[in-house]
Formats: structure tokens, sequence, C-alpha cells
């Protein structure tokens, strides 16, 4: 029992390793969190949709969003390797200060995360789900004001 718990552990301080070494080329890293904060805005704009009142709520496909939202908002923070802060096609819109201030910029993706993991269990209520979502809007515009240039 000690020897898995021990091989757990080690495993999951190795993961984020792991998913930086899947990586070939910048350029790969760069497509992969385009590609995956690009999934995760769709499915979070849906949401949007519905707490603004621009089409109807309908709880049912809230928390199917909500629920993509939450596992898709932890994809692309191992897409940050070093190297990858320019290039691309199209070229990344990531600002140098993620790699000079990581420690600030895993903060704020953090944050991100643990709002979005909030959605899920709002979105039965609309307005429950409204106070959720402006909590998790305000981690994305943080992290762009900070990290993303447009």
């Amino acid at each position: 029992m000690k020897r898995t718990l021990a091989a757990a552990a080690v495993l999951a301080a190795l993961m984020p390793f792991a998913a930086q070494a899947q990586f070939a080329k910048p350029e790969d890293a760069i497509k992969y969190r385009q590609s995956s904060f690009s999934l995760l805005g769709a499915h979070f704009g849906r949401i949007g949709a519905m707490v603004n009142g621009r089409i109807p709520y309908d709880a049912k496909i809230a928390g199917e969003n909500a629920a993509l939202v939450a596992t898709l908002s932890k994809l692309p923070g191992a897409a940050f390797p070093a190297g990858s802060e320019a290039g691309g096609t199209p070229p990344t819109r990531a600002k140098a200060e993620i790699w000079k201030d990581t420690a600030k910029f895993q903060a704020a993706y953090d944050k991100m995360v643990t709002e979005t993991a909030k959605l899920p269990a709002a979105a039965g209520d609309a307005g429950t789900l409204k106070t959720a979502f402006g909590a998790a809007a305000a981690t994305c515009k943080a992290c762009h004001d900070d990290f993303r240039r447009d």
C-alpha cells in the first residue's frame, strides 16, 4: 500500500513535465494552447450567452457546457514551455511576462481553473450560474490584461 501511494505521488509530481515533454517543437505547444483556449472560449461563450440573456437559459445545456469548461480549463496550462514565447501560425498572443513572472502567471491560471470548476455545480440555477460565471470571467479578464497581447 505504501509503495502504491509513493508511486502515485511520484507520478503526480512528474505529470507537468510529461505534459511539456509532449511538444516536439515550440510551435506544437503554441498550436495546442491556442486550440485549447479556442474550445474553452466557445463553451464559455455559450454559458455567457445564457447568463447575459442573449439566448434562453437551459439548465441541461448550461450544465453540459459548464462541465466542458471545467475540464477544458485544465488543458492549456501545460502548453507554456520555455521557448514557446514567440512564433506559431497564427502567431502567439502570449506576452513574455508569462515566462518572466511564472509565479504570477501560474497563480492567475490556477485561479481560473478554480473558478471554472465551480460552474457545473452552479449551472442548475440561472442566478447562481450568473454569479459563478461572473467570477470565472473576471479571472479570464485579469489574465488577458496581464498576459495576452491583442
